[in-house]
């Protein structure tokens, strides 16, 4: 008699009997499946895996700067004048700040005979430890930093600071713009042209209208109550506010109407004719005709040389002089 389970309930062209390694094959060939996906997810196309530097041994005791400077004197002996030497004084050149705030506790990598894995380098590590561990006491002045476009295309603190070698009070690796321009090389050119904000004669930086560890702006602009609060902070006879406002102002902001790294155009102006720019969206004065003052057709004449107060003002609803 037939004292298998029914033949309906084996596996299609399955012997009775060898259902159990069947199964045992499937879950196998299920399990490398899974370990193969959760591989190619620790690796994402395109970037480079970075191995993590090994944190410091928990039970490392602090050496203080001076034994460090023992081995680094060419690091030690710059390191008055850089910023983060003010740590030592806030706590009394106590152990542990400056050199090991940053590096974690030495006494294992001292007695290793200077062994690398035993202390934090930054050299090593991969650029979110590094971020992490800046962070770990620049976060209240940058709290964006992590959700900000330079830490997501992986430009992280040492990318543009210079902790040891930089003589920068903001330990820049260079000065602005030039460091800027490492990676922004679009917008390099724009302040070369005839009309253009003067970054490259040093008058404004790159970081009085972006804040370039994050914020919730396009662009890294700075985060303000007013969108043309960037612009009106220097610009301040277009500020208002005003009793007419130009709707334009208020709802595409300065840009709707100026380029604002550079132009070949006037006042940064996004087009050779401010009539043209006008015309954008009062299309019907094309046709306008000036009576009375001798100056011809609207085309001729700007727009702006009626409509004297474009950005606002507070004797006429047609911004008229």
């Amino acid at each position: 008699m037939h004292t298998d389970r029914p033949v309906t309930s084996l596996l299609h062209g399955a012997a009775p009997g060898k259902r159990t390694g069947l199964r045992v094959l499937l879950i196998f060939l299920l399990g490398m499946g899974l370990l193969s996906a959760t591989a190619l997810a620790a690796s994402p196309p395109g970037t480079k895996a970075q191995a993590a530097a090994a944190p410091p041994p928990a039970h490392a005791e602090f050496v203080g700067a001076d034994t460090c400077a023992t081995c680094h004197a060419d690091v030690a002996k710059n390191f008055a004048a850089n910023p983060h030497t003010k740590m030592a004084l806030m706590h009394g050149n106590a152990n542990g700040v400056t050199c090991e705030n940053c590096h974690g506790a030495g006494s294992e990598h001292v007695a290793g005979g200077g062994d690398v894995t035993k202390i934090f380098d930054p050299a090593k590590a991969s650029t979110k430890d590094v971020d992490d561990k800046c962070l770990s006491c620049h976060a209240g002045a940058h709290p964006n930093f992590d959700r900000s476009p330079h830490a997501k295309a992986n430009v992280g603190c040492i990318s543009c600071h210079s902790i040891h070698g930089s003589k920068d009070e903001a330990l820049l690796k260079a000065p602005q713009p030039t460091l800027c321009f490492q990676c922004h090389g679009d917008v390099k050119p724009a302040f070369g042209m005839p009309f253009h904000h003067q970054v490259n004669e040093g008058l404004i930086k790159c970081s009085d209208c972006h804040d370039v560890h994050g914020s919730f702006e396009n662009s890294n602009l700075k985060s303000t109550a007013d969108q043309n609060a960037i612009c009106t902070n220097c610009h301040t006879d277009v500020r208002g506010p005003f009793v007419y406002e130009h709707a334009p102002v208020k709802a595409e902001g300065c840009v709707g109407c100026h380029t604002p790294h550079g132009s070949q155009n006037p006042r940064l102006l996004n087009m050779p004719s401010t009539n043209t720019l006008c015309n954008q969206c009062h299309s019907p004065v094309s046709s306008h005709t000036i009576t009375g003052m001798g100056q011809g057709s609207a085309e001729l004449a700007p727009c702006t040389s009626c409509h004297t107060y474009i950005h606002g003002s507070n004797i006429n609803a047609a911004f008229l002089r």
